[in-house]
């Protein structure tokens, strides 16, 4: 959307309970009343509900049921994330775009939105159903100073700061499978697929990328998922969770570059679904029986096997035993 149609659609959401004439946009921004007219046919086209009256000028109506970049941004409370917002309505997977532009030096917390995802993807290149108009399908550049081992860190990071948001705006005790979904009475509701750029001991960028199920219908997700729409029985504005799990995402990142992990990792064991039970990690080399015991300063899962034995688990495919 154009800085200028950015600008006239605030002063309408200032103005909202009452009229705003043409004369007055025009006099506030510097451009004519034609520019306003044409301007405001533009938001109308994008979706924008706007009432104009004679002799009483223009009102915001409604807005779309759209992740728009002027919508996530607008009294957005951060200072790093979403300050540039990339949006489509349909794209392969966001993490692939995301994944692109990092490569070309786009700034951190540069943000990646889409209504829809053709390709979206989840760990272990597993399709994510992306349905257009339903879902939060988005991703984050990152450039922490942190080694790659401590990667896992993003990955634990996201899961919190989104089952705390579930927990806060709607009442539903939102729990955290290891390392990277949330989950809802044992049904997945989102997952985190964190993506990195590295050298031998520097990160040069990791893609944080985050797929929520929120007002999709039970046709619309695969066996052993939900949404936030099934579980409260109604409607959910899709921006206004959007933009509380970003401030939460936010504050949690600076705890992780201000080497305060220590706080993630006690409201993670708060909100693991993992610990205390017995698991099956599935890995390449071998398969990794026993008790989930905790997990480290990194974000490995620390597994306790038959024979009594520690692993610390970085990545691998977790079942959780009945």
């Amino acid at each position: 959307m154009q800085v200028m149609e950015t600008k006239i659609l605030n002063l309408l959401k200032e103005n909202s309970d009452s009229f705003l004439s043409g004369e007055e946009i025009s006099r506030q921004l510097y451009v004519s009343r034609t520019a306003v007219w044409k301007h405001i046919q533009h938001l109308k086209d994008a979706g924008y509900e706007i009432i104009a009256q004679p002799h009483l000028g223009y009102r915001l109506q409604a807005v779309p049921d759209k992740m728009l970049p002027d919508e996530i941004g607008y009294n957005l409370n951060t200072k790093i994330f979403a300050k540039k917002i990339i949006s489509f309505s349909s794209t392969t997977s966001t993490n692939d775009v995301a994944y692109k532009l990092a490569e070309q030096g786009q700034d951190e917390g540069a943000l990646v939105v889409a209504e829809e995802q053709s390709r979206g993807r989840g760990r272990m290149e597993r399709k994510w159903l992306s349905p257009p108009g339903v879902g939060i399908y988005a991703s984050l550049i990152l450039r922490p100073k942190i080694t790659p081992i401590e990667a896992g860190k993003i990955t634990l990071m996201g899961a919190v700061s989104i089952a705390k948001i579930i927990r806060k705006l709607y009442g539903i005790t939102a729990l955290i499978k290891w390392p990277n979904d949330v989950f809802i009475e044992n049904e997945k509701i989102c997952g985190i697929l964190t993506e990195m750029n590295a050298e031998q001991d520097l990160i040069k960028f990791v893609i944080l990328g985050m797929g929520v199920n929120v007002n999709n219908d039970a046709a619309q997700i695969p066996p052993g998922a939900t949404s936030l729409k099934i579980q409260t029985g109604r409607q959910i504005n899709r921006i206004e969770f959007f933009q509380n799990v970003l401030e939460e995402l936010e504050a949690h990142y600076v705890k992780i570059i201000q080497r305060e992990f220590d706080f993630i990792i006690d409201e993670w064991r708060n909100l693991s679904l993992t610990l205390g039970r017995r698991v099956k990690i599935k890995r390449e080399s071998k398969n990794i029986e026993g008790q989930a015991m905790d997990i480290d300063e990194n974000g490995a899962l620390i597994i306790r096997d038959d024979f009594g034995f520690s692993h610390h688990i970085l990545s691998g495919d977790v079942q959780i035993e009945r």
